[in-house]
């Protein structure tokens, strides 16, 4: 596509998803894009708007299955480290999309804050995690979120609070083109209590899922 010749240094053609992808399975996206930041972004979004070339974004391809045929357009992947930042203030974290959700976990616990811990085991990204409400028994990450960031197909960052923010059972209302970043309220704890709990979720789902294999 002629259309993002000047973007080639962020651009690969005909890039196999396969390599993406938690069960390394699909073909090629026509347009694989990394920006390295939010000008970037916004610019390869507003230019597949104006040109009528499909969008979607791909985390860490846990929970998605590419045909073989590929997918036409542009995929966009968040691994910069501008996506990919966690930072901790007081009882919030604040956490790009592109960050894995191990990092987020891994990060409040530590800094003693609890609720993510029960989400252990599960893969992908944190903007994975925000659009499909990933969860399990223990819990799902919807209840902890108060903010997020995201981009409207116009290149346009937009903030949206916790009562414009709708979780439900592996779904939410986050269906913009793109999900920036969001900030979770945690409850302060004992680091060591919040990493017993953790490690005992941890065992149970290796009980019970072969976490081991894709």
């Amino acid at each position: 596509m002629l259309l993002l010749d000047d973007f080639n240094d962020i651009v690969v053609r005909d890039e196999p998803l396969a390599k993406h992808t938690y069960f390394r399975l699909g073909g090629p996206a026509d347009l694989f894009v990394r920006p390295r930041n939010l000008d970037e972004l916004a610019a390869i979004v507003r230019r597949c708007l104006e040109n009528d070339i499909p969008m979607h974004t791909l985390g860490g391809g846990s929970n998605v299955l590419v045909r073989d045929e590929g997918v036409r357009g542009v995929v966009l992947h968040l691994a910069a480290d501008e996506f990919a930042d966690v930072q901790v203030q007081g009882n919030v974290v604040k956490a790009g999309a592109g960050a894995p959700l191990s990092n987020l976990i891994s990060q409040s616990v530590r800094e003693g804050l609890a609720g993510l811990e029960n989400l252990v085991g599960i893969p992908g990204t944190v903007g994975g995690a925000l659009h499909m409400n990933a969860g399990g028994r223990a819990g799902d990450i919807g209840p902890f979120v108060v903010e997020a960031t995201v981009m409207n197909p116009r290149g346009e960052i937009e903030t949206r609070g916790r009562d414009d923010l709708n979780f439900a059972y592996r779904q939410s209302n986050l269906d913009e083109p793109v999900i920036l970043s969001a900030r979770f309220e945690l409850e302060p704890e004992d680091p060591g209590e919040i990493a017993r709990r953790m490690r005992k979720l941890w065992i149970l789902k290796k009980a019970n899922q072969p976490l081991s294999f894709q």
